[in-house]
């Protein structure tokens, strides 16, 4: 069994490169884009991959993603500033807080009371950690007092916010439907 669990690690990890690989140029999406997918994969990594090898994975693959949309598809590097780097401890946010629900989700068959406070959680501190570095360190604005910005940015948090429990529903949902036709597989060979 512990040899099926390694396997689908590697195939969980697999999934969610992919995901942010398709969903990353599109951030908002459009007729033709899906949402940006990244914080909910962020998540989903901590929930489902043990190993945190998968996150300066996942932060490169970002990176390398960006970069191509900007020099190649002509996508804005309007958010590329030094304000960037906190994207890392951005997506960690989530990350961990997909580990504490992992293990929370250990303890009971039907986890959803930790699964909402994990994601509600790990995505106010995302976004609290990527529009405050945004707002002070990205040149942007410097005479808008910090309370004129909040209001600004705070519009966006329900998208924000909504995005990721979506494709984090998404992902649980396939993950227990995944889980139950390896065990149904299972105990079918027995």
């Amino acid at each position: 069994m512990s040899i099926l669990l390694r396997k689908s690690s590697w195939v969980t990890a697999l999934i969610l490169v992919c995901v942010v690989a398709v969903t990353r140029s599109g951030h908002f999406g459009s007729a033709v884009a899906l949402p940006d997918a990244t914080l909910a994969v962020f998540f989903l990594a901590g929930a489902f991959v043990a190993s945190a090898w998968l996150v300066p994975a996942l932060l490169v693959e970002a990176a390398i993603v960006d970069y191509i949309s900007i020099t190649v598809q002509g996508v804005s590097s309007y958010c590329v500033t030094p304000a960037y780097t906190f994207l890392i401890p951005t997506y960690a946010a989530l990350w961990f807080a997909g580990r504490w629900y992992a293990r929370r989700a250990q303890q009971g068959h039907l986890a959803l009371m930790p699964l909402a406070l994990a994601v509600i959680g790990g995505t106010s501190v995302a976004f609290l950690i990527s529009n405050a570095s945004f707002y002070a360190l990205s040149g942007y604005f410097g005479a808008l007092p910090a309370t004129a910005y909040a209001t600004l940015v705070a519009q966006y948090f329900p998208h924000y916010l909504g995005g990721t429990v979506f494709y984090v529903a998404v992902g649980v949902a396939l993950a227990r439907v995944a889980r139950h036709g390896v065990a149904m597989t299972l105990t079918q060979r027995v």
